[in-house]
């Protein structure tokens, strides 16, 4: 919790903590081990702020952070370093948020030392402040320090973080009574404290001055007007535990049970957030009641409304409730309470209930950007107003807003183990939103992870198509991204699963890009070998579009090796299959390359003569570009002919038909590697 309190008018303030603020304040100016031995600081100044959860070290933080900000021009940005559950927030996802905040476009599927460097690479030049809130230990912190010693590191941890050097931690204690007792007026208003001064003070003593309790303290007073300030004292008296304990224990059993069930059961939400449809969905109720059980939380200090950076609510819909989130020292003490409260069915019928909830939401912020009158838009139609988007940019910020959220619970059902038919439902779904909204470059880091957990899915579960789709996609996210060699193994597990699943698809997908990946290795024998096995496949198919494909292929790593011969058989064999599929434009296109092949094999008549006829296809194509493109070949075979005369003749044609677009010559398909025999 922090040191912060929301009133009822939603007011925001901070109590206490001058000591140590003046302190913080004082080590940024500290001379650091580096300047002592004459050298410049290599890397950005560390502060550490070190306490137990509940004892307000993030508020002390983000308001330390508020009053340096004059200082750091260029922002401040923060990430968890622990999951609400307790567990260390991995290096690589920690990395890519913070990348994700500094606008850095990410490799999908990159190594967590290539993340850890772009994000050390984004804070060069850049006077920013850096929030880590909730560090484990120094191997978490190390990898995400700026190497710019004009950049600030705040940390937030338990204790002191042993491996980073030149770190002093700032210890948080309880706030002083005058602050505690403060920080309770922002609830019980001042009459009931001044007419009982002693028992205030008792009470911020019972509750150790932790701003946790005094928030859950100040909470339940609020809720009782008629209650004094010495009652509670005597009630928490009679309770066991550390005062944050206590104090929660006190506030549960005081909810009506359908609340206190509620409450329960947000420790379920992935991060520790949730919505109106969230809370409804686990607790089975209406999303009005769950919104206005989210506000009574809120009020009692038990939730806290998270910020958004832009407003997604826009008439009726999924967006027009915020977000809440439990504070992270609750979290433990939630998940005990649903342990020893609700039975494991009940909990498990109520994660499903969530991610059932998940997917139809993720599914209307899809078909929402489908064109009018398409079956999407009729099933959009047809879902209760609770769940519609009014337009594709509302569907677009909710999906933005809630991000971290349904990628947290897309890992959450797959570490389930026993929801895997949902996980997979949301998976596709999250997947199929994504690309839609962000589109697949931009959206494709995401898309990466989500792959990898189908693959977790589906190796588990022993799905051998699943496990064929999901490697087929990872290995396109690693070619496309430069990574070969392990998109070559991964196309090479992907048709061992493809075979086991007996799915000829997979299978012939996955030998055309084993070939592929060899191309790009420059391995053409080994290419044209895997491509021959894939367009025997389709021949045996008879699936022409593929054939085609291949054929073209085959055509390119010929031309490559210098096998001209084979390489004109092959685009001749594809420019026959274009045109039985009665593709005009890749007819021709299939045609130019086969001149193109007769030039290097030193056949430049008959390249001219096959380059006209491509230039004739391409007209009767009304292919313009692809026109203009083919008789500035033609021009170039003309010269080499000797015939400027000519050549002058197709240039003007294809200015004409390109308009006053800039004209270059078009770079070679092929590279000429060397003569052959072969023709």
């Amino acid at each position: 919790m922090t040191d912060q309190a929301v009133a009822a008018v939603g007011t925001v303030r901070f109590y206490g903590r001058q000591r140590e603020l003046k302190a913080l304040r004082a080590d940024i100016e500290r001379t650091g081990l580096d300047t002592l031995t004459g050298r410049k600081a290599p890397r950005a100044r560390v502060l550490l702020i070190a306490g137990k959860p509940g004892s307000g070290r993030t508020a002390l933080a983000e308001e330390l952070a508020l009053r340096l900000a004059d200082g750091y021009p260029d922002g401040m940005f923060r990430v968890r370093l622990t999951e609400p559950g307790g567990d260390p927030v991995p290096t690589g996802r920690a990395a890519r948020e913070l990348l994700a905040a500094l606008g850095v476009a990410e490799p999908p599927g990159a190594a967590e030392d290539e993340l850890s460097a772009l994000v050390r690479g984004a804070f060069t030049g850049r006077r920013a402040l850096l929030l880590l809130d909730d560090a484990v230990d120094a191997e978490q912190v190390d990898p995400l320090l700026p190497d710019n010693p004009d950049a600030l590191v705040v940390g937030v941890a338990r204790g002191p973080l042993t491996g980073i050097p030149d770190v002093r931690p700032c210890t948080v204690g309880g706030l002083d009574a005058k602050s505690a007792i403060e920080l309770l007026t922002t609830f019980t208003g001042s009459v009931r404290v001044t007419v009982d001064p002693q028992a205030a003070e008792s009470l911020a003593e019972e509750c150790g001055g932790q701003p946790g309790a005094l928030v859950l303290a100040g909470g339940w007073l609020a809720a009782r007007p008629k209650s004094s300030v010495a009652d509670l004292t005597k009630r928490l008296r009679g309770l066991t535990g550390s005062p944050v304990e206590r104090t929660f224990a006190l506030v549960h059993e005081s909810l009506p049970q359908p609340a206190a069930r509620i409450l329960r059961h947000l420790s379920l939400a992935p991060l520790g957030r949730a919505d109106a449809h969230t809370a409804s969905a686990l607790a089975g109720c209406s999303v009005s009641a769950a919104a206005t059980t989210l506000a009574d939380f809120a009020a009692l200090g038990l939730v806290r409304e998270v910020p958004q950076s832009r407003p997604v609510t826009d008439g009726d819909g999924p967006c027009g409730d915020g977000q809440y989130e439990v504070p992270g020292y609750l979290m433990p003490l939630l998940r005990a309470e649903l342990t020893e409260r609700d039975r494991p069915a009940e909990v498990q019928l109520a994660r499903a209930r969530m991610l059932e909830r998940t997917v139809r939401l993720l599914q209307s912020s899809r078909a929402v950007t489908e064109p009018e009158g398409s079956a999407a838009r009729r099933r959009l139609a047809g879902l209760p107003r609770a769940l519609r988007f009014p337009n594709a940019a509302t569907a677009a910020a909710w999906l933005d807003s809630r991000r971290p959220v349904l990628l947290a619970a897309a890992r959450l059902a797959v570490a389930d183990g026993e929801l895997d038919t949902l996980a997979r439902r949301l998976i596709a779904a999250l997947v199929r939103a994504l690309a839609a909204h962000r589109g697949p470059a931009a959206a494709a880091p995401d898309l990466y992870g989500l792959h990898r957990l189908v693959l977790d899915v589906a190796e588990r579960r022993g799905l051998h198509r699943e496990r064929a789709a999901a490697l087929l996609n990872l290995a396109d996210l690693d070619a496309s991204t430069g990574r070969t060699e392990d998109a070559l193994q991964r196309y090479r597990l992907a048709l061992e699963a493809g075979r086991a699943a007996n799915d000829p698809y997979a299978t012939g997908r996955a030998m055309e890009s084993v070939g592929g990946a060899y191309q790009e290795l420059g391995d053409w024998q080994r290419a044209g070998d895997w491509y021959g096995r894939a367009l025997a496949q389709r021949l045996a198919r008879d699936e022409r579009p593929d054939q085609a494909r291949l054929y073209a292929r085959l055509g390119a790593v010929h031309t490559y090796a210098g096998r001209y011969g084979e390489a004109l058989r092959n685009w001749r064999a594809a420019a026959s299959g274009y045109r039985r599929l009665d593709d005009l434009p890749g007819h021709a296109r299939a045609l130019s390359e086969a001149a193109r092949v007769q030039e290097y094999a030193g056949r430049p008549e008959e390249s001219l003569r096959t380059c006209e006829e491509a230039v004739e296809w391409a007209r009767r194509a009304r292919d313009g570009r692809l026109q203009a493109a083919l008789q500035l070949r033609l021009a170039d075979t003309l010269d080499r002919l000797g015939d400027p005369a000519a050549a002058r003749l197709h240039r003007s044609a294809a200015e004409r038909l390109l308009g006053d677009e800039l004209l270059g010559s078009e770079p070679s398909a092929y590279e000429i590697r060397s003569g052959s025999g072969e023709d």
